[in-house]
């Protein structure tokens, strides 16, 4: 079980959360990534890792960086059984301490400078929201998807924002208060437009980032994705339609 959150207790700026599912090979870039943004920037931050039921050697990879780098701010969770990309979001918000959160993935698929331009816009506003050009390894299919998710959401929603898969910055607050409920990538849809209907600030900022094709359950294209994209859409647009009957 998830220990006790230690919010209160020493607050620092940010809190970066790496959920992992078979990560082995992977993380420990990932983590030399991390480290490479944060230096030089004037901030505290802490590095939470939380296998998600891996069955690779994930957790002492991490164990074993952490023993070589002693003075880095990691901690690892490791949650007894698969649990999903969202819960571990969730969970890591409320094991943290940092004002700020923000989730990398554990495969390392953004570039130290694209993390850093995004920690560089700490207090800018209550969500900092990163927007891909055209991203290496992307196929065509994948990308249709991409923008046709985006289109639908922002006619769901009736707002207007570029991309919403692009792993914004929150008050760390706001994803405890008002953490999603979906299970699959749609949560970062969910969190978002549940912000901005909550009167959160946004700014966009265009970033680099590569695509890896994944397999399994690390593949966004799976049936649990599907309807966990399904569950958000419907949610958007009840909110929506709670929102103007409210209105009136």
């Amino acid at each position: 079980m998830i220990e006790k959150s230690q919010a209160d207790e020493n607050p620092i700026d940010l809190t970066i959360v790496i959920p992992c599912l078979n990560e082995q090979d992977n993380i420990a870039a990932t983590l030399d990534t991390v480290h490479a943004a944060m230096s030089g920037l004037p901030c505290t931050y802490e590095i939470l890792v939380i296998d998600d039921g891996s069955t690779d050697g994930t957790a002492s990879a991490v164990n074993s960086y952490s023993d070589a780098h002693p003075g880095f701010p990691l901690r690892l969770y490791r949650n007894p059984r698969n649990r999903g990309l969202t819960r571990s979001y969730v969970d890591g918000a409320f094991l943290g301490r940092g004002k700020y959160y923000r989730l990398v993935c554990g495969d390392n698929v953004e570039p130290a400078e694209t993390l850093k331009a995004v920690f560089q816009q700490l207090g800018k506003a209550d969500i900092i929201i990163p927007y891909h050009g055209e991203v290496p390894g992307k196929t065509p299919l994948r990308r249709a998807l991409s923008q046709s998710y985006t289109r639908v959401v922002n006619a769901l929603s009736g707002y207007n924002i570029r991309y919403y898969n692009g792993l914004a910055l929150h008050l760390r607050y706001n994803v405890m208060r008002w953490g999603p409920y979906s299970f699959g990538f749609g949560f970062q849809a969910e969190l978002i437009t549940r912000l901005l209907d909550e009167g959160a600030t946004y700014v966009e900022m265009p970033v680099n980032a590569v695509h890896l094709e994944k397999k399994g359950q690390n593949s966004a294209l799976n049936w649990r994705n599907f309807l966990s994209v399904g569950h958000t859409l419907l949610e958007v647009l009840l909110r929506r339609v709670r929102r103007r009957a409210f209105q009136k």
